[in-house]
């Protein structure tokens, strides 16, 4: 690709940050409209960028900076005021739009999108209060995952994994209906996913991931507001057969609604059966990183999906795993509780790839915590093993206080039907 091509991120930490180095260094200029108000330094490293706090649009510097492309960190982008015009400049968005949005806007339209094309989806059900949903559980006895019917970052509800009958309906004397409330059948823990590309109607499977998503080891702990760790296997050829159960049967759907970019299911296993949990149509804040570091051609291969070109995937040859795993910070998962600006230090440099969160410079030039999710150390690797060694060798090297990580990724979970 030329060293012409601008790529502008909507979005913040570390996603942001590792996109547009990763980019940068395969010739891209970068730049990056912030689109919250927290994590605006590992951007701020890589290139120039726009606070939405102080420019209540991007459109402005998407004209003047004669953007190639566009890459959206979450589908909240399409909600803000801004959204029609941004549109109309045309310039290529790394990202479903339009109707191709509802697979992961509304759990519903998923779920029956998956029942016209004979995809296996858990037992779910919407409803728009209280009274409604303990009725619905009263009438079909299991235990629920309750989610907002609207995904979104500013949901009212965030996903609340119940295990049992009796957690589900002690958590609905707790949840916010604004928006009602979605419930989708417990399915157990063996879980896995999959993202692909979908550019010129075809499916490009990418890799198969899990992530780590409880706040401690073993599994225990809520579900945090992102995952505490992941693992991703370089997977073209569906190894597990997620895609071709999952994603394929979709592709008549795809191709009718132009769908183009990134597209992601997560699966639970049962009885040897993978079913939909959800469907994203981004690769994910924290496999973004491993994926784009498995290609070889990643900025080539951002352009051709945006512009809904043939894409010609060139993978690395010298690495097939990847591991990722989150610092987190004073109170994480539990966010209501605030920490100092506590300072983090490198105690030595690392020799894999960290990028920053919730973090900010100081007036000493010191970095400090500013949030409960400090950074995300990744690492790539020909094996499993390797890979994730080698994540464990540099979190060690990240000192903040009160600050922890999982020390049991890679010791569960994997390989993808196992829990």
């Amino acid at each position: 690709m030329s060293d012409q091509t601008h790529v502008m991120l909507l979005g913040v930490g570390a996603f942001a940050h590792a996109m547009m180095r990763i980019l940068k260094e395969d010739g891209a200029e970068v730049s990056c409209y912030l689109t919250r108000g927290y994590g605006h330094y590992g951007p701020s490293l890589e290139g120039e960028v726009y606070p939405a706090s102080y420019f209540p649009s991007p459109c402005r510097f998407v004209r003047d900076k004669k953007v190639d492309v566009l890459v959206p960190m979450s589908i909240d982008w399409i909600l803000q005021p801004w959204s029609e015009e941004l549109r109309s400049l045309g310039v290529p968005i790394f990202c479903a739009v339009d109707e191709a949005m509802r697979l992961e806007r509304e759990r519903d339209f998923a779920r029956e999108l998956c029942e016209q094309y004979g995809v296996a989806f858990p037992k779910a059900y919407v409803a728009r209060n209280r009274l409604e949903a303990e009725a619905l559980i009263k009438k079909d006895q299991r235990p629920y995952v309750i989610k907002n019917p609207l995904c979104s970052p500013t949901s009212p509800i965030h996903t609340i994994v119940c295990e049992s009958v009796e957690d589900t309906l002690g958590w609905l004397e707790r949840l916010d209906y604004a928006e009602g409330v979605f419930l989708q059948e417990y399915m157990g823990r063996r879980e896995a996913g999959h993202i692909a590309l979908v550019g010129n109607g075809e499916i490009h499977s990418l890799v198969t991931n899990q992530e780590y998503k409880r706040a401690f080891d073993g599994n225990m702990g809520p579900v945090a507001g992102a995952p505490l760790g992941g693992l991703a296997e370089k997977d073209p050829h569906d190894k597990y057969g997620l895609a071709k159960q999952l994603l394929h049967p979709l592709l008549p759907w795809f191709r009718a609604t132009n769908f183009h970019g990134p597209v992601q299911v997560t699966a639970a296993q049962r009885d040897g059966k993978w079913h939909v949990l959800e469907y994203n149509v981004r690769m994910g804040v924290t496999s973004t990183q491993m994926i784009l570091r498995f290609l070889k051609n990643p900025l080539q291969v951002v352009h051709q999906t945006a512009r809904n070109e043939n894409l010609d995937i060139a993978f690395r040859d010298d690495v097939q795993f990847g591991c990722n795993l989150t610092l987190a910070g004073y109170g994480y998962p539990y966010t209501a509780i605030q920490g100092p600006s506590l300072p983090v230090n490198l105690t030595s440099q690392p020799t894999c790839d960290v990028w920053w969160n919730e973090v900010a410079e100081n007036a000493r030039g010191q970095v400090v915590m500013t949030g409960h999710r400090i950074a995300d150390v990744v690492a790539v690797a020909a094996t499993l093993e390797h890979a994730i060694a080698t994540a464990y060798e540099n979190i060690k090297k990240l000192k903040c206080l009160s600050s922890y990580f999982r020390t049991d990724v890679g010791a569960s979970l994997w390989p993808p039907g196992n829990e």
